[in-house]
């Protein structure tokens, strides 16, 4: 007898095997509370089933959200090596380098790649204010501004 469900069966078959009826005063109390603990047993039950499926779902998000954070960790450089050292191997001073600005209208800091810097039109996800870089001071030989001399 492991369930709740089977306990609750059990003290029911002894209640009718004594023959109380439902005469008595307390034959009523005691039918009465069996009752009560059939149905708070399937509550139980059902508390259990849903408990169950958010245990799963949440180690499915943990999983998820696992993943994301390596993923957001590769993109923004974010590597835990001394990478100014020469004998680095992990690569990360290969990958595409982003760079944290602030909206001047909100102040919410906004990650963009080398080449979001210079498209046409970049706008704040908080405020959605159009946020523009004036790169035409740039003293460099190049014809495009994207240089390591521009930053």
């Amino acid at each position: 007898m492991d369930s709740l469900a089977e306990k609750v069966a059990y003290l029911k078959g002894l209640a009718e095997g004594l023959d109380l009826g439902n005469e008595t005063k307390e034959a009523k109390i005691i039918n009465g509370m069996l009752d009560v603990l059939e149905e708070m047993s399937k509550v139980v039950a059902d508390l259990e089933d849903d408990h169950f499926e958010l245990t799963e779902l949440v180690d499915e998000i943990d999983s998820d959200l696992a993943n994301l954070e390596d993923d957001v960790d590769y993109l923004y450089d974010n590597c835990d090596c001394d990478c100014d050292d020469d004998d680095c191997d992990c690569g990360c001073e290969d990958d595409e380098h982003y760079y944290e600005i602030t909206c001047p209208k909100c102040g919410e800091s906004i990650y963009l790649d080398e080449d979001s810097l210079f498209e046409d039109g970049v706008y704040c996800p908080e405020c959605n204010e159009k946020i523009e870089f004036d790169l035409e001071d740039c003293d460099c030989d190049c014809d495009d501004c994207h240089c390591d001399d521009c930053e």
